[in-house]
């Protein structure tokens, strides 16, 4: 076989290939609905549109942070027995939870309907519950995919889910349908609902397992989920809290808006990041499981320092051409100075490209250390970089009324999530940092040139 055929062979069935994909494919229509979005409605209609999603976006981790990262750890060195039990009690304990935020939010919403109608986050407590009942099977289904290295699956999954979407804001967008939010958020509805039912008929949700849910299942899900959860929602809010305390400061929903565009840009670096993570985790911990401590290291250097070389030539990129960036992504009114005078979109977006270098070290730590069952380090590391980025934005927005001063506080707590994450991994298993490139340009090489690496 020829070598391009040999390597285009190899990356079209690797795991992380896939994985990447799968990732990918989402993230390129993500942006294909970010951009029609941004140019269907003004920037006021279109900054509720990010708090809906970012509002979302934080309470799925709530939902599926409980039990997610516990099944795919637990599932990993399962037997077929095992296997059934935990992904019933998974279904079990999904929906419950999902219970219990519908049952919440519809209360809250009738209760203090006037205010909430008021405010910017009046479509999520109209809209989520529903969303959260119709997206319960397909994302079970790519957690237990994932469990199972079935990448091929998830890729699937996630392409159904967003080119349909694509699909109809293309249509929206160049028929001139005029339809209002409402009607989109509506229609996204209904393609996760059809998404939901494939994963069904498919049987990769587990909903067949449900009657094997069991007390010691139930009990290993929630004791390792307890910090995920809030590990995950740390996360989100790392990500999230920056729209939420805009939206309420002084700089309105135009601001929201306006940061969206590079937000837009972590969330396309993380899309490396999610996919080789993905197949990090379940190898991550069936070598912390076997208690194969060099393999367990060489994973991490080999993830950890791929990655963050990768990035470099991306971030090259991003940094000289971000005002071309800023134009696709939300059209010309975002290259406006005028549209909030003292802010710049183009400069957001290059300290959010400069900031992408810490990303990969931040993330694996974190999938270090639930790997080796030691989720509530992770949690320790998240709580401050919250913390930090909360006093930041909090200073930026209403002390100086800044977005460049919210995306440096974005600096701030990635450097010490970094820092503190690795500082727990190397207390574990004794790191080598010089490791992390050596190894990392090694796998790099080795996949593009078949050139033997030492894996201890």
């Amino acid at each position: 076989m020829k070598p391009k055929q040999e390597i285009l062979d190899r990356t079209l069935y690797n795991k992380n290939f896939l994985s990447l994909a799968g990732n990918g494919s989402s993230a390129v229509f993500g942006l294909i609905n970010f951009a029609l979005l941004a140019r269907t409605f003004n920037s006021s209609v279109f900054g509720e549109w990010i708090v809906y999603l970012a509002t979302a976006g934080f309470i799925e981790m709530f939902r599926f942070g409980l039990t997610n990262s516990a099944l795919v750890r637990f599932l990993s060195g399962a037997d077929t027995e095992e296997k059934q039990k935990l992904i019933g009690s998974n279904y079990a304990i999904g929906i419950v939870i999902t219970l219990g935020v519908v049952v919440i939010l519809y209360l809250t919403y009738f209760i203090f309907r006037n205010p909430i109608v008021n405010s910017p986050y009046k479509l999520f407590f109209i809209w989520y519950p529903i969303l959260a009942i119709v997206n319960l099977p397909f994302n079970n289904a790519i957690t237990i995919l994932q469990a199972e290295e079935r990448f091929l699956e998830i890729f699937y999954i996630r392409l159904l889910n967003v080119s349909s979407f694509s699909v109809f804001l293309c249509l929206n967008y160049f028929l001139n349908w005029d339809t209002s939010l409402d009607t989109v958020i509506l229609v996204h509805l209904v393609l996760n609902l059809l998404v939901s039912v494939g994963c069904i008929l498919k049987k990769w949700d587990g909903i067949a397992y449900l009657g094997h849910t069991d007390k010691h299942s139930l009990k290993t899900l929630l004791n390792f989920g307890k910090f995920t959860t809030l590990t995950l929602v740390g996360s989100n809010l790392l990500r999230s809290a920056d729209t939420f305390i805009i939206s309420i400061s002084p700089l309105g929903s135009k601001a929201v808006a306006m940061y969206a565009i590079p937000l837009k840009l972590t969330e396309m670096l993380q899309i490396p990041l999610r996919s080789f993570a993905a197949t990090a985790y379940p190898r991550l911990s069936r070598a912390s499981i076997k208690n194969e401590l060099g393999k367990f290291k060489w994973y991490f250097y080999s993830y950890t320092g791929g990655m963050t070389l990768l990035f470099i030539p991306i971030i090259l990129v991003g940094f000289v051409f971000a005002d071309i960036f800023v134009l696709i992504l939300g059209g010309r009114e975002y290259l406006n100075p005028e549209l909030i005078p003292g802010q710049s979109t183009v400069l957001l977006f290059k300290i959010f490209v400069l900031y992408g270098i810490m990303l990969p070290l931040d993330r694996m730590t974190g999938v270090a250390l639930n790997s080796m069952n030691k989720p509530e380090k992770d949690f320790y590391k998240v709580l401050v970089m919250v913390v930090a980025n909360i006093i930041g934005d909090l200073i930026a927005v209403f002390i100086f009324k800044s977005l460049i001063g919210v995306a440096l506080a974005t600096w701030l707590f990635t450097f010490i999530g970094m820092v503190l994450g690795y500082h727990f991994i190397n207390r574990e298993i004794n790191l080598k940092f010089s490791m992390i490139f050596k190894i990392g340009w090694a796998s790099i090489i080795h996949y593009f040139c078949r050139k033997p690496i030492d894996n201890e």
